[in-house]
């Protein structure tokens, strides 16, 4: 993949899709916030404008009838009955007639109304009376009481072509009360819709669920028109007061409130997701274009870069290609102060490296055969240190052969010598010499010990679970007494509580007591001659630390302390064998031993063990 191909790769990776993505994650946010606001605000709007229309619809049907409660429609003379009727019209001025009925819902005499135009209040067809008297079955206010009132089913008034209702009242008690019946049209409920419309975006339709006909809307061209298919059945699908919900094709968000005390009536109130979510779809679009810009700017800006940066590098290719002709005093020009002429300037210098390598090179030929007999010197050298490893190895299968013949024996002149003892006592002549022997004999034992610990493979040693603590104090106790007398202080930090290991105890001993022998040994000739023993936890590991104030050990011996028969000590004691025995120990128990010393600063020796 070329440069400039991986740089668009990296700017659209680490500049473009990230900001793609945050932002339409963003928009995305913000349109589904902007949808649940607009869903709230409808089903604010749907109920209070339901409650409206119902308030509005009441007060004509109120009116209505506290007015027909005012007469006594069965006794009075046909002009207070034409007054009476004029009275009721006049109550509101969405009434357009007024029809008096008998019991039996047949029309008294011709209805009360006004061509239009000349009130307030819309016309009337006298051509409908008979229509008028069929709109309400007033038959089913027969057991009702006076001044009761009915609502018929919406229709379109035949002048204005709006909604109209008729409404029935009942003008006297009994079953063979006569009736009024007054045609109520939605004039003003248009007017209401519109109000409550304003200039936001969709519209406000009063809806006949039973029929699915907009009764009226606040856009009059929508009034007496069918209710779309999907929104009518989604309307009557949920039985709730309020409901919001989106329909499909057109694309809208819908929130609809039934009318209270009006059966049958809906407040629908829609808008399209299109002309809702307008922004957001503007801003989305907005935020395309700039990505768009934007990459297009980058891409720019990256085609000239590599163009200069492949030019550039091109000249180091060259000079590269040069080098390896052998054309060594070959340079690149330098221009400019950024990495590409920082790499030149480095290109340059290792031209003159090469150079001047080249003609060491050629000195060097002249100095060759010194240096292969120099090498010569050290093989034979190392020849030398093989030979003597190999004598050192030797001496070790001879101590063990030696120490097999002499143990035995040694037993027996230390056995003898404690049965003289405990038949003497400390004020004999010969008991001091008696002592002595028998501490010599002990030391004697304890070297043929370590030599065949080192030399011979052992048993299994007998692991089990032993207190750190009590280790060293028993250890101490064999060597606190001498340590003290040969002026060193001696400080312990012991873990608490007590930490637990599984080793040999006896064998764990004598790693401690090997330890401090050559602590005690590394510091007898300096002037600081502090020793510190520690036990602890640490990483899931039990540990005893053996720290000295002494010589230290050099770097180039580090590397073999632990072997047998090798020591550092001035004075050669105990034949090198106390670190290798040291070792083998741990080793066995599944532990570690590691080193930390300077020359000069002393040495720390810290034993790892596995925690019981």
């Amino acid at each position: 993949m070329r440069l400039y191909q991986q740089l668009i790769l990296f700017m659209l990776a680490a500049t473009v899709l990230p900001l793609a993505a945050v932002g339409f994650l963003l928009l995305s946010r913000a349109e589904a916030e902007l949808a649940a606001r607009i869903d709230a605000e409808q089903r604010i709007v749907a109920s209070s404008t339901a409650e409206s229309v119902s308030s509005e619809l009441m007060k004509t049907v109120d009116a209505l009838a506290r007015s027909a409660e005012l007469f006594n429609w069965q006794r009075i003379s046909p002009e207070e009955l034409r007054g009476g009727l004029q009275l009721l019209y006049g109550q509101s001025p969405a009434v357009s007639a007024v029809l008096h009925l008998d019991a039996d819902g047949t029309p008294q005499g011709p209805p009360v109304f006004r061509d239009e135009g000349e009130s307030e209040h819309p016309g009337f067809d006298p051509r409908g009376v008979e229509m008028l008297a069929r709109a309400v079955p007033v038959k089913t206010l027969r057991l009702g009481n006076k001044g009761q009132a009915a609502l018929g089913a919406a229709y379109a008034h035949s002048l204005s072509g709006r909604a109209a209702v008729a409404v029935a009242v009942k003008l006297a008690d009994g079953e063979d009360s006569p009736f009024v019946l007054a045609e109520v049209v939605f004039s003003d409920l248009e007017a209401l819709l519109a109000r409550r419309a304003g200039g936001n975006p969709g519209h406000i339709d009063l809806v006949d669920s039973s029929s699915g006909r907009i009764l009226t809307s606040s856009q009059p061209e929508r009034r007496m028109r069918p209710l779309e298919p999907e929104l009518a059945s989604q309307l009557t699908a949920v039985d709730a007061q309020i409901r919001s919900f989106q329909s499909a094709s057109p694309a809208r968000r819908v929130s609809g409130a039934r009318v209270p005390l009006v059966p049958g009536f809906d407040v629908v109130v829609s808008v399209d997701e299109a002309v809702a979510l307008a922004p957001v779809h503007a801003m989305r679009r907005t935020v395309l274009l700039s990505i768009g810009v934007t990459f297009g700017v980058l891409l720019a800006l990256g085609a000239l870069y590599t163009r200069r940066l492949n030019r550039r590098l091109s000249e180091v290719v060259a000079g590269a290609e040069a080098f390896g002709r052998g054309e060594l005093e070959r340079r690149v020009t330098v221009r400019g102060d950024d990495e590409l002429s920082d790499l030149a300037s480095t290109f340059n210098r290792m031209g003159s490296e090469l150079e001047a390598a080249r003609a060491r090179m050629l000195r060097w030929n002249d100095d060759l055969k010194a240096r292969v007999d120099e090498a010569t010197a050290d093989l034979r050298a190392a020849q030398a240190q093989l030979l003597e490893a190999q004598k050192l190895a030797a001496v070790g299968q001879l101590g063990a052969g030696v120490a097999h013949e002499i143990n035995n024996p040694l037993a027996g002149i230390l056995g003898h010598t404690q049965l003289l003892l405990l038949e003497r006592d400390d004020k004999d002549p010969d008991f001091d010499a008696l002592r002595k022997i028998e501490q010599s004999a002990k030391r004697c034992k304890e070297i043929t010990q370590n030599l065949l610990r080192f030399s011979q493979q052992r048993a299994k040693p007998e692991l089990r679970p032993v207190e750190l603590n009590a280790v060293l104090r028993d250890a101490l106790s064999l060597t606190e007494h001498q340590l003290k007398a040969e002026g060193m202080t001696l400080a312990t930090e012991l873990g608490s509580p007590p930490v637990r290991v599984k080793a040999d105890p006896g064998h764990l001993s004598q790693v401690v007591l090997a330890l401090v022998s050559n602590a005690r040994t590394a510091m007898m000739n300096t002037e600081s001659k502090h020793l510190v023993l520690r036990t602890g936890e640490r990483d899931g590991r039990g540990f005893l630390e053996v720290e000295d104030t002494g010589k230290g050990i050099a770097p180039e011996h580090r590397a073999r302390i632990f072997e047998p028969f090798f020591t550092t000590k001035d004075v050669w004691t105990n034949v090198g064998l106390g670190l290798s025995v040291a070792w083998r120990v741990v080793s066995e128990a599944g532990g570690t031993i590691d080193v930390r010393t300077e020359v000069g600063q002393g040495a720390c020796f810290t034993v790892w063990l596995p925690k019981a």
